[in-house]
């Protein structure tokens, strides 16, 4: 709420909202130096965001960015040159598969910017922290990674045992796009949620948001209604001000009044084309610095493209024409077909609760091992970090945060009520399925950054599950870069990790370290694909003296992965006999195995 001067221990006098343009609400309440929050519900941009770029664009207003997941539009602030810092979790593209960016990459080894890592959880609880007035909050993600180096995270002895401890992250403004604003200035956004609103009630000043409507009365929606006026700066209608995000306006029984839209994924995917070539200037100035305003941006988009987004939201999405693929599995497909069958075997070992899978390959090998278990009759909730629980994953649409997920949740939260509460929840059974750009013999994952080299692109909330599920099962194809004696960063710790399948077989913790207990099939005799699996691995890999042989996989296999990702972004090209790229991204969301030791019993 904004507020004038008063006298020294008087009641600051209350202003109404001020409902105002964008290039305004910009330039009365952010200021040269601020810590500048770009909060993210399933909404993960905002014209806001582009506006602060164009205005301070080669200014040094030295800001420090807190933002949970950068993507590739989080390279517009890096190239205006008005960052000195950013605190955050993720650091690489989302569109089309997920990968470090070059822009970031550049920006942290110069030195141009500094980066503060944490994980979702922990970049959640220091803004709690700071709404909550407190000086410290615990958490039980971090510990045992290199994240335990930062000066906001410490360890101490109580008398209820050790704990975890994060610090205050007091943000100065921060920026939202909501769905809906009453003239009181109160803001409504439909859930999953992403990181929640705490970090709007943390800010100093308060709330600048952009909201595709403005309502007389939102009481109707009152359960949707977020963040209170009273935390709220300025408003600016501003419709599609989330492109190229989206907007999802709730269920059909609980619906805001307003029209969703999708993601426009080509738009992402050209961001992040644009931020590896010669031509990002030129993008940048086409879509950042020549619109003057949002509707002349909004016009160069157009009507078509943006009426395609609003159809986008009201029905599954339609697999591109000609994607349909043949021909033998690639690599990562044998690995997730594998993984698929340990998830479900394991499911029915455990009688396990949930499934929480990272972005990708993992995420795709889950979605298939937890639809058998089900079928076969077991109770298993599928659940994504964004804030869904118990969905359903949507056929021809492999990315984990899909719209098209959110109807057929059974639950609508937020990062903090899935990863804090149901995954690692005490009195539920959980597995998690995560890749790994790097992972060591004692099962320690590093998808952060490479010593001496080069920037990966952070935890996401792969430190969180890897740290507390019950038991983590990790996928990647076998190859010296990725299978490291020891990882020089640890972004989650290999304690609960119980099994990381390849495509060449599966290595299973035993006593502290990763054993070969399982080999891919073949032609070949059986010395020789072991001692090619070992050939692969950068350290002395053991061999079970009880080696099994994994089953051949089918063409019903690959089709039912397939069937997911038909244009084989996450999965590989079906001609491809090498480890795909798309194998090598790193996903958002890692897991862990080892059970919790308060975990229930069955």
């Amino acid at each position: 709420m904004a507020t004038t001067a008063t006298p020294a221990g008087a009641e600051p006098a209350p202003q109404a909202v001020d409902f105002c343009r964008l290039d305004e609400a910009i330039s009365r309440y952010v200021h040269p130096g601020d810590a500048v929050h770009v909060m993210m519900g399933h909404s993960r941009w905002s014209a806001l965001v582009r506006e602060l770029a164009r205005q301070y664009w080669e200014k040094p207003a030295d800001f420090t960015l807190i933002m949970a997941s950068l993507s590739s539009l989080g390279a517009v602030l890096f190239r205006a040159g008005c960052l000195k810092k950013v605190v955050t979790v993720y650091s690489g593209d989302s569109f089309p598969v997920f990968t470090p960016n070059p822009v970031f990459q550049e920006a942290y080894a110069s030195g141009a910017v500094e980066v503060e890592n944490w994980s979702f959880l922990t970049f959640i609880q220091r803004l709690r922290a700071a709404a909550t007035g407190v000086p410290a909050v615990v958490t039980g993600s971090v510990r045992d990674s290199s994240m335990t180096e930062n000066e906001a995270y410490q360890e101490v002895d109580t008398a209820f045992g050790r704990v975890g401890l994060v610090a205050p992250l007091v943000p100065d403004v921060t920026l939202v796009h909501a769905a809906v604003a009453d003239r009181q200035g109160n803001l409504a956004i439909a859930p999953p949620m992403f990181e929640g609103v705490v970090g709007a009630l943390a800010s100093r000043r308060g709330v600048i948001a952009t909201v595709e409507k403005v309502v007389d009365d939102l009481r109707p929606w009152s359960s949707l209604v977020r963040i209170p006026a009273h935390r709220v700066l300025g408003i600016v209608e501003a419709p599609f001000g989330a492109h190229p995000g989206g907007v999802f306006p709730g269920p059909s029984g609980a619906r805001l009044p307003v029209r969703g839209y999708v993601e426009d994924v080509p738009f992402w995917v050209a961001a992040r084309e644009a931020s590896r070539g010669p031509d990002f200037e030129d993008w940048l100035r086409e879509w950042v610095l020549e619109p003057a305003d949002h509707e002349s941006y909004l016009a160069k988009l157009g009507t078509a493209r943006l009426q395609g987004l609003v159809r986008g939201a009201e029905g599954p999405p339609t697999p591109p024409a000609g994607a349909e693929r043949v021909g033998p599995p690639t690599a990562a497909e044998r690995a997730a077909v594998w993984l698929a069958d340990l998830v479900n075997r394991r499911i029915a070992e455990t009688s396990a609760d949930t499934v929480l899978a990272g972005a990708g390959l993992a995420n795709l090998a889950a979605w298939v091992g937890v639809g058998q278990a089900k079928a076969a009759g077991h109770r298993v909730a599928l659940a994504a970090e964004l804030g869904l629980w118990d969905y359903t994953p949507t056929p021809g649409d492999p990315f984990i945060f899909s719209f098209s997920n959110f109807p057929s949740s059974s639950m609508l939260l937020d990062t903090e009520q899935v990863l804090g509460n149901l995954v690692n929840g005490a009195f539920f059974r959980s597995i998690a399925c995560v890749g790994a750009a790097q992972i060591d013999r004692h099962g320690n994952i590093n998808t952060t950054k490479i010593e001496g080299g080069p920037y990966l692109v952070g935890s996401g909330g792969g430190n969180d599950v890897i740290t507390n599920a019950d038991e983590v099962l990790v996928v990647g194809t076998m190859g010296r870069r990725r299978f490291i004696d020891k990882c020089g960063y640890v972004t989650s710790p290999g304690r609960r990790v119980r099994a990381v399948v390849t495509d060449l077989g599966t290595l299973t913790m035993q006593d502290g370290e990763l054993v070969l207990t399982h080999i891919a099939p073949g032609p070949e005799p059986l010395a020789e694909r072991v001692a090619h699996v070992r050939d692969q691995c950068g350290w002395d890999l053991s061999v079970s003296p009880h080696l099994e042989e994994l089953r051949p996989v089918t063409a019903a296999d690959v089709g039912e992965l397939r069937a997911y990702d038909p244009e084989g972004l996450f999965l590989g090209r079906a001609r491809a006999q090498a480890p795909q790229p798309a194998s090598d991204s790193v996903p958002i969301s890692a897991p862990n195995t080892e059970r919790k030791e308060n975990a229930h019993t069955r």
